[in-house]
């Protein structure tokens, strides 16, 4: 008798437990069926054991990744309708402005007078031509299957031809660049071509932003590009290198924003990484080479 009972209650709690654990199911399911996607509720229970924490734990985790998924992608697509917006903008301006000069040349009577209205015309029209070029150049270090021949080059000498380029800028603003590297021989595995569009880009950013002359320096496996700036207070170092940011004190300048978001992704797709900092008003623009770099000792 007394076997028999303890057979009934093993079975009553066993029913019981399997009534428990339905209960515990049906409730999940139903607060998944409920749940708002775009709310952070999250899943809780009830009945004991540790198996329903964890599978509660385990949805939770996917439900969270979901969620910062969804967050991402909204923050993606502000982000793509704010480029969008400084793009118009971007090449509006120079068209609007090649547009007038060209009304005022028609309407210009002395030859010497039409001429230059043209000219400026053309130096506008310039402006978005050198816009677009950057668009590919950007759409080109962005994409996936980008093939770089990655051979070892020499940074000094590579650096040296992109400054010899500038030289009339330089002599324009009166400016003799500095350069001093601890290794003159130091080599990197690289693709020619983009170590010497990240040069040029990071050289021209200095000559168009900066207030004072450039100074290039080399210790280690890091390349340091600086100068003054007119206005540190108005520059964010940390979105430097977002594709369309310029700051505040230099939108009213010729430029896309877009240089050294192609230096940027060039220098990401070669294993690379730029980094900026302001030290008072000066901005240091760090190109950090791969580890292993071929460095003299």
């Amino acid at each position: 008798m007394v076997a028999l009972a303890g057979l009934v209650c093993g079975v009553t709690g066993a029913v019981l437990a399997v009534l428990v654990y339905e209960w515990q199911l049906r409730r999940l399911a139903r607060s998944l069926r409920e749940r708002d996607a775009h709310s952070n509720t999250r899943l809780t229970v009830e009945a004991p054991g540790r198996g329903f924490a964890e599978l509660a734990g385990a949805v939770n985790a996917q439900l969270d990744a979901a969620q910062q998924e969804r967050l991402d992608g909204q923050r993606r697509q502000q982000e793509f309708q704010r480029d969008l917006a400084s793009l118009s903008h971007d090449i509006r301006t120079p068209l609007m402005g090649a547009k007038g000069y060209l009304r005022l040349a028609q309407d210009e009577g002395d030859e010497v007078g039409r001429a230059r209205r043209l000219a400026a015309a053309e130096a506008r029209l310039d402006d978005m031509g050198a816009l677009l070029d950057q668009l590919f150049a950007y759409a080109q270090a962005n994409d996936p299957d980008l093939a770089l021949d990655l051979v070892p080059v020499a940074v000094l000498p590579a650096l040296a031809d992109v400054l010899v380029g500038q030289f009339p800028a330089f002599e324009r603003h009166g400016w003799e660049p500095r350069v001093d590297f601890e290794d003159e021989a130091l080599s990197v595995d690289a693709d020619a071509e983009a170590l010497s569009r990240i040069f040029e880009n990071l050289v021209a950013n200095a000559l168009r932003h900066g207030s004072g002359p450039l100074a290039v320096g080399q210790r280690g496996a890091c390349v340091t590009f600086a100068n003054e700036v007119p206005d540190p207070a108005t520059l964010d170092p940390e979105r430097l290198f977002e594709r369309f940011y310029r700051a505040d004190a230099s939108r009213s300048a010729p430029g896309s924003g877009l240089g050294l978001a192609v230096s940027a992704s060039l220098a990401a797709a070669m294993n690379m990484r730029l980094s900026a900092r302001l030290e008072g008003n000066m901005l240091v623009v760090e190109l950090w080479l791969p580890e292993g770099c071929a460095i003299s000792r």
